[in-house]
């Protein structure tokens, strides 16, 4: 097999040309054939050495596949000590992205220069690593210590603009920059430059206390997180340490990392949402429906938010409200989304101008006649949709996708007030619509393959990570959600304060406590969605009694200033309310219910193996596709520690027999049917085998 890399000599400059698609990662090839490139232009006329990409992006990053294997010679750490050590200059040119591994290997080389529209960075943070092949000592070396915490420990990519401001790329170029690497590369060597090595620059040393500021900062931003704390230490090596020395301590920190539970943990993510977007029986020839122009129906926070999604990926949008005054409400709070984004920097104003051109308003479902898509936002009531979606059959066009975006509701009774069921599927969006990254795509029972198909590659484009889930009440999500929330609601009565129960969560890694959650969504959703619900179907009065106390004495959460905390009105911090305890005590013995002391550990237990026990469930009935497509949802929905892996992922790394086991001890513990194990947990435990065991094995044999 031919290698990805080819040497050739054009004059007096060695071209080094990586051709590894489709991101000419750097696998052990690539790893190999730089480096025999290198040692071949020792012995020839070069003068100068030129690195570049083939293909639509230089090296974008490390071949992750190789993790956990046994490492494969040569390591990148001795490649790019091959590129550096050189005695002829090497120049890196830059296009597409250069992450990871592949910008260490730019800062390996003496020279560096990218098109304009490059972007560089070290992402590895967010597979719970830090840069392993010097990107922690050359970094500082060259941008200081503060622009380097800040690009690694974040693990954004920057413009090519920014990288030359900081010091981390020399040019910056338009257009064609194979002749512009080129033609700098024949200057080079005219003017006999030297090998302008980064490793034998020192870095600025800063005042002890911004080390420390940093740490503090990231405890709070990255909690419960190792890789960034790792960086910092990897960063203060570099200061405080020679070249050589900083880099060993870096390879130990990085080893650390990498042999770490978070970072398997983050790297099992970064698999399971690409894998997410595979629908597993959708042929891959299936064609897409052309979408330009989109119908959003409904301008409250919602239906503003989707409007803005594909307003920001450039598609035309109609928004359609029933009455001119909440036309001029929705509209409003699109340009309030507007304004947001260039108060925190995110865009220009001409930028955020052009986006909020793409929007148009309308009273009319006429105007909707054109559109490619429409998305119904309106409240979560069946007949009110059933409605909507009566009235589009009448006036959208042939072929047109119907896209529904409730977050509960039967897509297949929804479908079914159209003649053309086989055009509807679910967009749940999670708000705010336009912020939030997860799109569940969900497949009705009659929804057309290249409806399907459609919806995932437009999530995409419009920045999303789409999942798809099959119907039922909540979908994937949702579903699991109810389970989480009850047990949060039963600690509460049970005798749990709210300030205990979030911040057990919180510690544990959660964005967000459950009932800091409730108040920011607003009590009155759940409640409006329960009192839609005949008695019987609402469950156990003790897991939503406090919650409708709460909403009928008009504490309906953050919006109100108050619901299980009350919330001050300039900075929305939360506090405890002596009211909200007074409450809980009086409901609980209303209900009879014994309160006790709860501990931490207990509470988030009974709350994470709700959700696991719900999934197990949600995996065996087919409503999702795959365990990592649960992980997924609950990583970029719902504030599931990543450094967890989602709830799945968590199970399995615990150990499928630990977990019966405590969710039997919960079935003894309450005497509830609510803590039976879900069959398939029950089998995998039994039989020693993980969710991953299962999920690799052929569906027949299940």
């Amino acid at each position: 097999m031919s290698s990805p890399v080819c040497y050739q000599l054009a004059d007096t400059i060695g071209i080094i040309r990586v051709d590894n698609p489709p991101v000419n990662v750097l696998s052990q090839p690539v790893r190999q054939g730089i480096l025999d490139a290198v040692r071949a232009a020792r012995q020839d006329a070069s003068e100068v050495l030129l690195l570049l990409c083939a293909g639509r992006t230089f090296i974008a990053g490390a071949d992750i596949t190789e993790f956990g294997k046994p490492p494969a010679a040569p390591l990148l750490p001795a490649v790019i000590d091959a590129l550096e050590d050189s005695e002829k200059p090497v120049v890196a040119a830059i296009h597409g992205t250069a992450l990871g591994g592949g910008f260490e290997v730019a800062l390996g080389c003496h020279y560096r220069i990218a098109l304009a529209s490059a972007r560089v960075g070290l992402p590895e943070v967010r597979l719970g690593l830090i840069p392993g092949a010097g990107g922690t000592q050359r970094v500082p070396r060259l941008a200081g210590v503060s622009a380097a915490l800040d690009l690694m420990s974040s693990g954004r990519p920057v413009p090519a603009g920014r990288a030359e401001e900081l010091g981390l790329v020399d040019r910056v170029v338009g257009e064609d920059l194979e002749a512009a690497a080129l033609a700098w590369c024949r200057e080079l060597a005219e003017g006999r430059a030297s090998c302008r090595r980064v490793s034998a620059q020192t870095v600025e040393r800063v005042p002890d206390g911004v080390l420390a500021d940093y740490r503090s900062m990231l405890a709070r931003r990255a909690r419960g997180q190792l890789a960034p704390q790792k960086i910092v230490d990897a960063v203060e090596a570099a200061m405080t340490l020679p070249f050589s020395d900083g880099v060993a301590r870096e390879r130990e920190y990085f080893l650390e990392c990498l042999q770490s539970p978070q970072s398997a943990a983050m790297r099992h993510l970064f698999f399971a949402e690409r894998a997410a977007a595979k629908i597993a029986d959708l042929p891959k020839d299936t064609l897409q429906r052309t979408v330009s122009r989109v119908g959003v129906i409904g301008g409250g926070t919602m239906g503003s938010g989707i409007a803005t999604s594909f307003a920001n990926a450039g598609f035309g949008v109609t928004l359609l409200e029933v009455d001119d005054e909440a036309l001029e409400r929705g509209l409003e709070t699109v340009d309030r989304n507007y304004a947001g984004s260039v108060k925190r920097g995110k865009l220009s104003e001409t930028e955020a101008a052009q986006r909020r051109g793409c929007i148009e308003g309308t009273t009319a479902y006429s105007s909707l006649a054109d559109v490619d898509l429409v998305i119904e936002a309106v409240f979560e009531n069946l007949g009110l949709k059933q409605e909507v979606f009566a009235e589009l059959d009448a006036v959208c066009k042939p072929g047109a996708i119907l896209a529904t975006n409730t977050s509960y509701q039967d897509v297949d009774r929804i479908a079914a007030a159209t003649r053309r069921p086989e055009d509807v599927i679910g967009l749940h969006f999670f708000s705010p619509a336009h912020v939030m990254k997860l799109l569940e795509v969900v497949r009705a029972e009659r929804t057309a393959d290249d409806v399907l198909a459609s919806c995932m590659a437009l999530g995409k484009k419009i920045g999303k990570i789409p999942v798809m889930a099959r119907v039922c009440y909540g979908f994937i999500g949702n579903r699991m959600l109810r389970p989480y929330m009850r047990e949060a609601q039963l600690c509460l009565i049970e005798g749990a304060k709210p300030a205990d129960i979030d911040t057990a969560m919180e510690q544990w890694g959660m964005a967000m406590g459950p009932l800091a959650v409730a108040d920011l969504a607003g009590l009155d959703v759940g409640y409006k969605a329960r009192q839609g619900l005949p008695v019987e179907q609402r469950g156990d009065p003790r897991a939503y009694r406090i919650a409708d106390v709460l909403v009928e004495s008009g504490r309906l959460g953050q919006k109100s200033g108050a619901g299980f905390y009350v919330y001050d009105p300039d900075t929305r911090q939360r506090s405890e309310d002596p009211a909200v305890l007074d409450i809980v005590a009086r409901e609980a013995a209303d209900l009879a219910v014994a309160r006790r002391e709860i501990d931490a550990g207990e509470i988030v237990d009974r709350l994470v193996y709700a959700l696991v026990n719900e999934g197990m469930r949600i995996v065996e009935e087919g409503i999702a596709q795959r365990p990592g497509d649960i992980d997924v949802v609950y990583a970029y929905g719902y504030g599931f520690p990543a450094f967890r892996g989602g709830p799945m992922f968590y199970a399995d790394t615990v150990g499928l027999d630990e977990v019966l086991d405590r969710i039997e001890g919960f079935r003894r513990q309450f005497g509830d049917p609510r803590w039976t194990p879900a069959p398939l947990l029950v089998e995998l435990a039994k039989t020693g085998r993980t969710l991953a065991d299962w999920a690799a094995e052929p569906a027949r044999s299940r």
